[in-house]
Formats: C-alpha cells, structure tokens, sequence
C-alpha cells in the first residue's frame, strides 16, 4: 500500500489545518484536493458551484482525489467534505491509504464557520440558519462518514490536540494492516 494518510470529514472540522500540521509531524507532503481544485480550475469553489453547478464540482473532485491518491508517494490528503459520498473517491482513498474523518459538533462547527468567512455553498442551499442546515447535512452524510476507517472528534481538542490524536489513530491502524514496523 502506498502510505497515504486522508483525513475527510464535515466543513469546519478542522481537515486542512489538521492535516497540514500531521503531514509536517510525518515529514510528508500534504495536499488540500480543495486548494488543487481552486488551482487548477482558476476559480474558487463558489464560483464553480455558481457557474457550472455541483455536478461539475464533484467532477473536478474526482479527478483531483484520483490523482493524489494514484501518486505513489506518501502524503497527507484533507479532502472536501463531500468526497467521501462518491464511491470512486471511496475506492481511491481506501486503496491509497487510510482514511480517517474528522467530526465535531454541529455548534461547534457553526462557530468556526462564522469566523472563517469563507462562502459555503452547501451551507447556503434552502436558505436555512446556519446551525439548522449543518445539522440536516451531517445528518445526510453521517452514513458517508462511517465508511472511514476511524473517526476523530475535534470539538475540544486545538490543532495539535487534533493532530495527536489523528497520528496515533493513523499509526495504529497502519499497524494492523501492515504489522508493526520494523
């Protein structure tokens, strides 16, 4: 198996910068899929959402992961929060590597939503209150969420906290598919 770590999970859960800080601890490459779709499509994921619609999103979605996961070196993937519903990117992730999500509380997450600023284009769909339609959305995903391999919460943990927890939970699971390390 190729070592990858993904770490998936709802919007405001903590993936990149959890992420960002495992993949600094491994010494490994970290990607955002994102960030490389941003990059790659020159737009940012509201304008894509907004002009070509989600379709066209989850598309570009799945030929980022596909091609982070395809890469044979070892790297930290944080995916968006929709990727794990597609079975295509289930299947590259799980070939790739070990998954791992990242939950918190729907208050929580509201929370740190309202301080990033940033347009959420799931969030804005039927233009509910925004604690009211995270929670109808972890609802909607919660079954997707489970096919990870573990799950984190991060609700009271910090970044590092966060990314603790994650290694540990990484390492662990590697070694049981693996076997220890020699």
């Amino acid at each position: 198996m190729r070592p990858k770590l993904v770490v998936t999970g709802f919007m405001g859960a903590g993936k990149s910068r959890v992420g960002r800080v495992a993949a600094t601890r491994l010494g490994w490459r970290f990607f955002d899929s994102d960030r490389e779709i941003v990059a790659q499509s020159g737009r940012s994921i509201a304008e894509i959402f907004a002009e070509d619609g989600e379709p066209r999103f989850r598309e570009i979605e799945r030929q980022v992961i596909a091609a982070l996961a395809a890469d044979r070196r070892a790297a930290v993937i944080a995916t968006g929060g929709g990727a794990l519903a597609d079975e295509r990117n289930l299947a590259a992730m799980r070939e790739s590597g070990i998954i791992i999500c990242l939950t918190a509380r729907p208050e929580v997450i509201a929370a740190r939503l309202k301080r990033s600023g940033e347009v959420r284009p799931k969030l804005l769909e039927g233009r509910k209150p925004m604690l009211e339609r995270i929670v109808e959305l972890l609802g909607e995903r919660a079954a997707v969420y489970a096919r990870a391999d573990a799950a984190v919460d991060t609700s009271d943990l910090t970044i590092d906290e966060a990314a603790d927890k994650v290694l540990s939970t990484f390492k662990a699971l590697r070694e049981l598919r693996c076997g220890p390390s020699a």
